[in-house]
């Protein structure tokens, strides 16, 4: 297992990749042959924003130090910052911007995501229990739970949407998020470049917070497609919004913060054989069933105990989702 530093070095060893801002909704038109939907492997580019982010913004390392420094504190004394039995009850507000007609997803679509929010991160998802690999740091019941607090929906001529939050701007052509202090947003639309979705990670500006998932990457029923179809996008997004890292700490042999978790070589796709081990220091079992990987929706189905408590710390009392209570 990894030994977890005090403060984890955020913005180091990021992969760079960005899109610049648009201004307006017809410069955010990208042609047809740009947009690839039926990626085989996931991408998540909640680094890449992080990246852009941090250039962006020179204070927010500052914050997000102090938010590790929190973390560290909490994962001492967790009773110290709330009471042992406490739930989060999340208001969700989906926003959903389409050009076709199949774009504008479904209210059962978007239903079948938060059903699946509720189940992943309460550890009573069916497929749980697939293997006994990792069983005594399954995190179960995370205490965090979706509650629907409305949808809203927006026409489009936006062919495709890339990293650089414009969908969540109504100057470009998006969708202003609602309450995003007290309201987790979630952005549905048809993005670029074969992403599958992005997160905004505690003490990022306000006005963008909230996650992106690619449509057909949404939800369980209607145009959600495999290999992503089981909602899993939304889990590993919602995770990166409540401080979790990649599990391979995007670097080789990296460090994601969590002390549970062992160290991978990098990302892992597809569905990976039973017992595939990690050629880094001990040569680990690889967690490839852990949400925060890469892995197909069907071969991701967990949490570890020190990755709900690294979430549970944004929301303790003094935490950087505080406000969400």
């Amino acid at each position: 297992m990894k030994r977890i530093s005090l403060i984890a070095a955020l913005g180091i060893f990021l992969f760079a990749a960005c899109n610049k801002n648009k201004s307006t909704e017809q410069e955010n038109i990208v042609p047809e042959s740009e947009i690839n939907t039926a990626s085989t492997n996931r991408a998540c580019a909640a680094y890449d924003v992080l990246e852009r982010q941090l250039k962006e913004d020179p204070t927010l390392q500052n914050r997000m130090d102090a938010i590790e420094e929190f973390t560290a504190r909490y994962s001492q004394n967790p009773s110290a910052f709330r009471l042992v039995g406490d739930v989060l009850e999340v208001p969700v507000v989906v926003n959903v911007l389409w050009r076709t007609a199949a774009e504008n997803v479904s209210d059962a679509q978007i239903a079948s995501q938060i059903a699946v929010l509720n189940a992943d991160f309460a550890g009573t998802n069916a497929d749980v229990n697939i293997t006994s690999t990792y069983n005594s740091v399954k995190a179960g019941d995370t205490k965090i739970k979706f509650v629907p607090a409305g949808t809203v929906r927006k026409q489009t001529t936006v062919t495709g949407w890339g990293t650089n939050d414009a969908m969540k701007k109504s100057a470009s052509g998006g969708i202003d998020p609602t309450s995003p202090s007290t309201t987790l947003n979630m952005w549905v639309c048809t993005m670029t470049g074969g992403i599958l979705g992005y997160a905004q990670f505690p003490g990022g500006p306000e006005a963008t917070d909230g996650v992106v998932i690619l449509n057909t990457g949404f939800g369980t029923v209607g145009t959600a497609a495999a290999p992503f179809n089981k909602g899993r996008t939304a889990t590993h997004e919602v995770g990166h919004y409540f401080n979790l890292r990649h599990i391979w700490g995007d670097r080789r042999c990296g460090n994601d913060g969590v002390s549970d978790t062992p160290a991978h070589d990098g990302a892992n796709y597809g569905c990976p054989a039973a017992g595939h081990t990690s050629k880094c220091t001990g040569k680990p079992v690889e967690m490839t069933m852990n949400y925060m990987d890469y892995t197909d929706d069907a071969c991701m189905y967990m949490f570890s105990l020190g990755q709900s408590s690294r979430m549970g710390a944004t929301w303790a009392v003094g935490g950087p989702r505080a406000s969400l209570r």
